[in-house]
């Protein structure tokens, strides 16, 4: 593929259809969606202008996937709660603080593939792992209850949650703690 500057330029025209320039091919949101899968670093430009468009065309591409099959990634809560971040104070830190949440996320992941592997050895199960929900759930509390504390630190305007609100979360908390160290356990033992 011709690459601009080590990236594939993909330009976007009129009719909103998506030419790949280092394949010489039309492309489509779902080809677009495949390269970043694949690590493949693209821009989007638009045709006539030159502009850079490639923030609104990976937010189309979520759009997409959100709508598509009904798995969402992302909850209603924390889209509302995004939403208010828009034109606040805090518009300028939510981008690094999500960046370095999904970064944690990522090698969190790739540490539990390297346990189940080192456990169980390397076969097509444990290629193609997914982590467990439970793990997945305990991390994303985690990062939510930081995002919250640290919105909290720099908005000292926002209200808490309710007292019993909280009580829910740590009770939840506390029983995926308990299901993460009987797993651990159960992984110790193989």
């Amino acid at each position: 593929m011709a690459k601009n500057d080590g990236q594939i330029v993909i330009k976007k025209y009129a009719n909103r259809r998506l030419y790949n320039t280092g394949t010489s091919t039309y492309v489509t949101l779902e080809d677009l969606a495949e390269m970043v899968k694949k690590g493949e670093d693209f821009t989007v430009q638009d045709a006539k202008s030159g502009d850079d468009i490639t923030h609104s065309v990976l937010t189309q591409i979520i759009f997409e996937q959100e709508s598509k099959t009904g798995n969402t990634l992302l909850p209603i809560s924390f889209l509302r709660q995004l939403i208010t971040y828009y034109g606040d104070q805090m518009q300028m830190v939510v981008p690094s603080f999500l960046e370095h949440s999904m970064r944690a996320f990522t090698e969190q992941q790739a540490q539990m593939r390297e346990q189940v592997t080192r456990a169980f050895g390397e076969t097509p199960i444990t290629k193609n792992l997914q982590l467990p929900m439970q793990m997945v759930e305990e991390q994303v509390r985690r990062n939510t209850e930081m995002f919250q504390q640290a919105m909290q630190m720099f908005s000292p305007f926002m209200t808490p949650p309710a007292k019993e609100s909280r009580k829910a979360e740590a009770k939840d908390i506390d029983e995926l703690k308990e299901q993460l160290r009987a797993l651990q356990n159960k992984l110790d033992n193989l």
